[in-house]
């Protein structure tokens, strides 16, 4: 079976930091590129963080990060990362790790939680 499990979320003050972790397992890892994406709270939609490319070569970002944020990977233990840095009071939400091609994979998401 094919899984994403996410990992890392937690209560932070206002530019506080974090590093979200995602374990793969099932796939052939190293082959696909990696999303993260965001569900803020109340909301139904998810918006796209970043993403990386599968020799972790390239990487995109939502301009509204304006550099805070820093995705990496590991592909020897199957893992994907993204670091939030400063994070602000209107960025909490459930973080997503994401797999598109072949078919969309998504994990559980972890719950980053951001006040005083």
């Amino acid at each position: 079976d094919i899984h994403l499990v996410e990992s890392g979320g937690d209560l932070v003050q206002p530019g506080g930091s974090l590093t979200l972790s995602c374990a793969a397992s099932g796939f052939a890892f190293e082959l696909y590129d990696m999303f993260w994406l965001r569900q803020a709270p109340g909301s139904k939609s998810l918006e796209w963080v970043s993403d990386i490319t599968p020799d972790a070569r390239r990487t995109n970002y939502a301009d509204f990060l304006k550099g805070r944020f820093t995705i990496s990977r590991d592909n020897i233990k199957n893992m994907l990362y993204l670091k939030l840095n400063n994070l602000q009071t209107n960025e909490p939400g459930m973080y997503y790790c994401e797999r598109e091609r072949g078919g969309t994979i998504r994990g559980q998401g972890t719950q980053v939680t951001v006040s005083p």
